[in-house]
């Protein structure tokens, strides 16, 4: 319990202004790909810490300075050991489940693992891995995994590569069905690749660049129109190094075909983008939590300060919060990434 202690004051506190009813961004000082699920009054959040995985408890996603923080995983096994990216908390048939990826040391050699818990409670208990998924046959890649369950039947969507980089990467978004929280039922199926320019940028401004080509589908999130009437997949486009990371949209009817790639329709233009003139750039990795009273939805997402996140500098990405609403239509409106400055209402219900 010591070292869960230290490991989270090593995060930081958070940078965010409370007074009173409002808050203001960033909810915590740095944090990438950042996640949250609500159950019984609480929000369990967690982020990218890469060698190990923490998990906060609130009731106050706004004030995560005084939230309650663990450490839940620290991996032994050097086949998994390394690069723990984007952990996902999730309740399913009254068990706590978290996705993550990891490699050996090598991030050609990703994998997408699970971990179980079966308390009340993800604070207490102990999380236990389930092994990795294997989400196609040849072991090829798989990070970001985000699970939904739809009319009594368990989802993964993640990003893949289609086949091993050899001079360039390409990362696409995946749909399978599950026979259980870690083992899929059924072959991988492609629901999206990178193939407008929005979403296979990977040089900066400044021309830094990662060493070869890298065009970008990744962070899947699943949500809904306000009447569930269509399914939609939310994900990250173009490098999150550089500011032009952003978010797409793959939208379904409800009752559709989910593993048929032709029931999905692409947004042809990001949703979600860098707001250059209020020193927002990069915003991606989003999830969807609603407020305690369950009247409103808010994006969660990361986004950072400077227009450069290249390899080698510190980590820049921080986790924010921002309402959503909703057009004539029924379909979230996420509007766009605002200041840090901006003084935001708390969410309905947070007393």
């Amino acid at each position: 319990m010591l070292l869960s202690l230290v490991s989270c004051k090593h995060t930081g506190t958070s940078q965010s202004k409370v007074e009173g009813n409002y808050f203001v961004n960033p909810i915590l000082p740095s944090g990438s790909n950042s996640n949250a699920f609500f159950y019984k009054g609480k929000y369990y959040y967690t982020h990218e810490t890469n060698d190990m995985i923490l998990l906060w408890e609130t009731s106050d996603i706004t004030d995560m300075a005084h939230a309650l923080c663990k450490e839940v995983w620290r991996p032994t096994d050097p086949k998994s050991m390394h690069n723990l990216w984007a952990p996902e908390i999730h309740r399913i048939n009254d068990k706590w489940y978290i996705y993550y990826a990891a490699d050996d040391g090598n991030t050609d050699n990703h994998q997408i693992y699970v971990l179980e818990n079966d308390a009340q409670n993800p604070m207490e208990g102990t999380f236990k891995q389930k092994g990795p998924v294997l989400t196609n046959r040849e072991w090829n890649w798989g990070i970001h995994a985000s699970t939904f369950v739809y009319k009594g039947i368990q989802y993964l969507i993640w990003s893949g590569w289609p086949k091993r980089r050899i001079t360039e990467e390409t990362q696409c978004i995946y749909i399978a069905k599950m026979k259980n929280p870690w083992t899929l039922d059924g072959e991988r199926i492609m629901l999206s690749s990178p193939e407008y320019n929005w979403e296979r940028q990977w040089v900066n401004p400044d021309g830094s660049r990662t060493a070869y080509p890298i065009y970008v589908n990744e962070a899947p999130a699943f949500f809904h129109s306000k009447d569930n009437k269509k399914l939609i997949i939310y994900y990250s486009a173009s490098g999150c190094w550089s500011p032009y990371y952003c978010i797409g949209m793959l939208t379904c009817d409800a009752g559709a075909d989910l593993l048929n790639p032709k029931s999905w329709t692409k947004a042809t233009e990001p949703v979600f983008y860098q707001s250059p003139q209020d020193s927002v750039w990069g915003p991606g990795s989003p999830s969807f939590i609603p407020s305690p009273d369950s009247t409103e939805w808010y994006i969660l997402y990361t986004a950072r300060n400077i227009p450069n996140g290249i390899t080698g500098e510190s980590e820049s990405r921080s986790p924010r919060l921002q309402k959503i609403t909703w057009d004539k239509s029924n379909m979230p409106v996420l509007g766009k990434p605002l200041p840090v400055s901006t003084l935001l209402p708390k969410p309905s219900g947070i007393k």
